[in-house]
């Protein structure tokens, strides 16, 4: 078994801001490093940037006759290839490297383009990757991959990404010949768009009319729809992100204003929109828990993106976003 000479690969990105994000059209820069354990024969370095989607998901089953299909759909964005080193083709010669650590810079622009950000599901991915490939006589190509974190800029100062969201609900409870007082739930909350790691402080008022408690929980939803080509198939997967549960309403009780404060967790993906394989949503569901009934919800369709969004201010409603 032959040792591989090539050892301690990295690939090192002068980062572009704290997040470590990348943007259309952005330029790369940074420089790859790896050791040799012995002289060796190096053809050519290449860098290979690239953008895909792609979905998969299982369906049938459940019988004797039924069988279980995959299906499946992809598709590439770009592929960008480039050398960071190449032989010297005027002398014949294969590039002699002696052993020791290796350095070489890189500069790469990402193409301009409404692509979606990057996304990581159970059924699908929207996937950047930096490949770097050395290549030797005689060997297949020892390929390195690192994954870049996309992100797709959405212009926040939209006053419908910064208007504030309100709604409401009622119902009553109903045992065999007598009803419930109204039991009453409205909500709203600041603004529309929040980034990974924000805090969405949700205002609520509640009305208690019956005769048992009632328990207040707020919830994010993450609903995810994959795809295949033209849409002709589909698949539906929602998974709760995080949720939190305020104070209980006494029986009997009007007008309870509280505040519930529900955490979006840092490392939540970006809402995806503009992707023909992959559709990401978030959803706050405001709810109220009466045992032995149907919960009182109010919703709010919201959608997570890298920029902060102001909240509204009353003095004009055309001033930049912060």
């Amino acid at each position: 078994m032959f040792k591989q000479p090539i050892k301690n690969f990295s690939i090192n990105f002068n980062a572009l801001n704290e997040r470590n994000t990348i943007y259309s059209g952005a330029l790369l820069t940074g420089h790859i490093s790896f050791d040799l354990t012995t002289k060796t024969k190096i053809t050519s370095i290449t860098m290979a940037l690239g953008g895909k989607a792609n979905v998969h998901w299982s369906r049938g089953g459940g019988g004797k006759k039924r069988r279980r299909t995959t299906v499946s759909a992809k598709l590439v964005y770009f592929n960008l290839e480039s050398a960071i080193m190449q032989e010297n083709t005027a002398i014949g010669e294969n590039a002699k490297l002696q052993p020791g650590t290796h350095m070489y810079p890189f500069t790469c622009q990402l193409p301009h383009g409404d692509f979606p950000s990057s996304f990581n599901g159970p059924n699908g991915k929207i996937l950047y990757t930096l490949t770097v490939g050395i290549n030797r006589p005689w060997h297949m190509s020892k390929d390195f991959v690192t994954e870049l974190n996309y992100s797709n800029r959405i212009q926040t100062d939209q006053p419908e990404l910064q208007a504030p969201l309100a709604g409401s609900n009622t119902m009553t409870l109903c045992c065999l010949w007598c009803g419930s007082g109204p039991i009453t739930l409205s909500a709203s909350i600041e603004k529309k768009a929040f980034t990974p790691g924000e805090i969405v402080k949700i205002v609520c008022k509640f009305s208690n009319g019956s005769s048992r408690k009632a328990t207040p929980k707020a919830s994010l939803h993450h609903k995810q729809v994959y795809y295949t080509h033209n849409r002709v198939s589909k698949h539906m997967f929602t998974r709760n992100v995080v949720s939190t549960v305020g104070i209980p309403v006494s029986p009997n009780t009007s007008d309870v204003h509280a505040e519930i404060l529900l955490p979006i967790p840092p490392t939540a993906s970006l809402t995806i929109s503009n992707c023909a394989l992959i559709e990401a949503d978030y959803i706050i569901e405001m709810s109220l828990g009466v045992r032995f009934s149907p919960d009182l919800t109010v919703l709010f369709p919201i959608i997570l993106c890298d920029t902060s969004v102001a909240e509204p201010r009353l003095y004009s409603s055309h001033d930049p976003c912060l």
